[in-house]
């Protein structure tokens, strides 16, 4: 049976509409912490001009094989095994990356080491989209938000809704500018960076 994420279901449709602008004149994109496996046969469906590479940690490679076997793409490559703490990371030609409710998951040393790797990946001009929640002038921009950092935390003390500063200062450090900061459904954000 296939894994199967309601949040996945519920935000691929405000997250497809600015993956269409953000990776219009791209044509690799590497997603990082593909999960279930939902999102990437959707994007790679709703976005045939981007070869759409999924990846994940080895214990959930077999789900999204399976939503993959079931769309049967032409545009979507086997996922790849990807820890962030893993050295090196598999070098890639992509022109975009993707993730989507990961860095409020993982510590944050991880990361600093996803958007460092992030920024060495990409080339001049490729783009990097990062979909979840995130806090503004260290405040959190709603009670639901506030509510969901403290579950995160709860459940590891070492997750939590990031600063978008912070964030956008491991970009620029990283080699990238902000392009776009778009606001979506159920107080979250798409940030949109630009390798410089």
């Amino acid at each position: 049976m296939k894994p199967y994420a309601q949040s996945s279901e519920e935000n691929k449709q405000p997250i497809l509409a600015v993956l269409r602008e953000a990776f219009a004149d791209r044509h690799a994109v590497l997603e990082i912490g593909s999960g279930t496996g939902q999102h990437a046969v959707f994007f790679a469906q709703q976005l045939p001009h981007l070869v759409w590479h999924p990846s994940e940690l080895a214990e959930n490679i077999t789900g999204i094989l399976a939503w993959m076997e079931d769309a049967n793409l032409a545009n979507i490559t086997a996922p790849l095994c990807l820890d962030i703490d893993q050295r090196p990371w598999p070098r890639l030609a992509v022109d975009a990356v993707f993730t989507a409710n990961t860095l409020h998951i993982v510590s944050w040393r991880q990361v600093e080491t996803l958007v460092a790797n992030v920024g060495a990946l990409l080339p001049n001009g490729g783009v990097f989209a990062v979909y979840g929640p995130f806090n503004y002038g260290g405040h959190f921009t709603s009670d639901s938000n506030a509510r969901f950092d403290q579950w995160l935390k709860a459940r590891d003390p070492l997750s939590g809704v990031r600063d978008f500063e912070a964030i956008d200062k491991l970009a620029q450090a990283a080699g990238m500018a902000l392009r776009r900061d778009y606001e979506m459904p159920a107080n979250n954000r798409t940030l949109v960076w630009g390798k410089r």
